[in-house]
């Protein structure tokens, strides 16, 4: 069969992130062979999730209605605001539950070499939610490359002149149970200038 259903089926799979063409092939074929039991819920599940799932207009996370849950929680603490690249990165962090903050989602991080700058991003509402509401940390979420750290800064320069507000970022360096001999030589450096004291 060329370009028939199953041919675009395949081609729709392999599109998805950490599929190739022959683990779509696989799937193709036992969602056929599961059409019932597998391949018609999916499909029915998928079109209900596509029309019931928005972006929130407040953070930018992925929920049903025009506002997340997150956002929507009273027991957040209102002062504290983290800043993601994307809406994995929230998954992320709340997947630890060690945070009870809210969130703002950039839609990606500064890229000359991609071509996205300051425009592209989520980063003009961003300084305004900041200027305009009382928020006491901002954390810098962001990834430990030159794009994240391009990023941060460019918002830390933005942010100069307001007071009283403490802007953070997440601690880079060794992996709990890492060790020494298998990290590479960037993680070790940013781990050494980034050493705590032990001592009171």
């Amino acid at each position: 069969m060329i370009d028939g259903p199953l041919d675009m089926l395949i081609r729709q799979l392999a599109a998805l992130p950490g599929l190739g063409t022959r683990s779509a092939r696989r799937i193709a074929l036992h969602l056929l062979t599961n059409k019932d039991k597998t391949m018609l819920p999916l499909a029915k599940n998928l079109n209900f999730v596509a029309e019931s799932i928005q972006t929130c207009h407040v953070c930018g996370n992925l929920d049903e209605g025009d506002i997340c849950r997150i956002c929507k929680d009273q027991t957040r603490d209102r002062t504290t605001l983290c800043v993601v690249s994307g809406v994995a990165d929230l998954w992320a962090i709340e997947r630890t539950g060690s945070y009870k903050g809210t969130y703002h989602i950039l839609g990606g991080v500064l890229s000359a070499l991609d071509g996205i700058g300051p425009a592209d991003l989520n980063l003009d509402a961003l300084i305004s939610n900041v200027r305009a509401k009382n928020i006491s940390e901002l954390i810098l979420a962001l990834g430990a490359t030159v794009e994240g750290q391009s990023t941060a800064h460019y918002i830390t320069d933005q942010l100069g002149d307001v007071k009283d507000i403490k802007i953070t970022r997440l601690a880079h360096g060794l992996p709990v149970g890492g060790e020494l001999d298998f990290l590479d030589d960037s993680t070790i450096s940013t781990a050494l200038k980034a050493r705590a004291n032990l001592g009171a």
